[in-house]
């Protein structure tokens, strides 16, 4: 496949992710070229190509720089990116009340991750006060607009009760939801539930994916929750957990799998 480097493939969004796929230094330049034409979407992703490192030489404080001219054209995701970098320190040093200011620019105008990102700082009160009422609205509006990862988090406040009234109907339909929607947090959820009511092959086989996409901060935890399951078979899970981790973690996570098997 050739490559070519017009204006109008470049603002097509499949053509770039082929591009970037098959050959991400030839897209690189594909979109370097367009985010200085102006086009407000390469602007975007030549931020995240930057922070990602991929077909260019990784440069997160470049990559902030971006986001910023992104989202003052008016971009939602590069404004919540903005909002990630500050967080995190990607490219500059940590702000979580600056990182909550874009947050909320990017809520306010609809976007689900800015919605989710803006609710986890509510929750945690780190950049702006602690707002459980608040978070909970955040991680609602964000749910019905189809992102995964705050329809886990919804039914967690649905199934406990928190801050709002207990309904553990709902809470499993979210939990359901977030599952088929990839959320590897909302599989786990999801499975607890299918468990407890009996239907161990689905719980098992939601836990199987759920193991697959978990990052290993998530794997340590979940090893410990399977281990405390009343059902045999979905503690004898915890050995494939607790495998993942020490492929993915350090000596901590390999003396842990040790133990149990000792």
């Amino acid at each position: 496949m050739g490559f070519h480097l017009r204006r109008e493939e470049v603002l097509d969004g499949d053509s770039l992710k082929a591009m970037l796929e098959e050959n991400p230094a030839r897209a690189a330049q594909a979109v370097l070229l367009a985010a200085g034409q102006g086009v407000l979407e390469a602007q975007a992703l030549l931020g995240q190509i930057l922070l990602d490192g991929q077909g260019i030489e990784q440069d997160p404080a470049l990559a902030l720089r971006w986001f910023r001219i992104a989202a003052d054209g008016g971009h939602l995701m590069a404004r919540n990116m903005l909002g990630r970098c500050l967080e995190h320190g990607w490219g500059c040093e940590p702000d979580a009340r600056a990182a909550a200011r874009e947050y909320r620019l990017a809520a306010d105008g609809g976007l689900d991750w800015g919605l989710y990102n803006y609710a986890n700082l509510l929750a945690t009160g780190r950049g702006v006060a602690e707002d459980q009422v608040a978070a909970l609205a955040c991680y609602r509006h964000a749910a019905e607009l189809g992102h995964a990862k705050s329809m886990n988090l919804l039914g967690r406040y649905l199934e406990d009760g928190r801050f709002c009234p207990a309904d553990l109907v709902a809470a499993c339909e979210w939990y359901r939801l977030s599952a088929e929607g990839g959320d590897f947090r909302g599989q786990f959820s999801y499975a607890a539930v299918l468990a407890d009511l009996g239907q161990i092959d689905q719980a098992r086989g939601w836990l199987r994916q759920s193991l697959a996409g978990g990052n290993l901060k998530f794997l340590r935890v979940g090893r410990q929750a399977l281990l405390a399951a009343p059902h045999p078979e979905i503690r004898a899970l915890a050995l494939d957990y607790h495998q993942r981790a020490a492929l993915l973690g350090d000596e901590t996570d390999q003396a842990a799998l040790q133990a149990l098997v000792a």
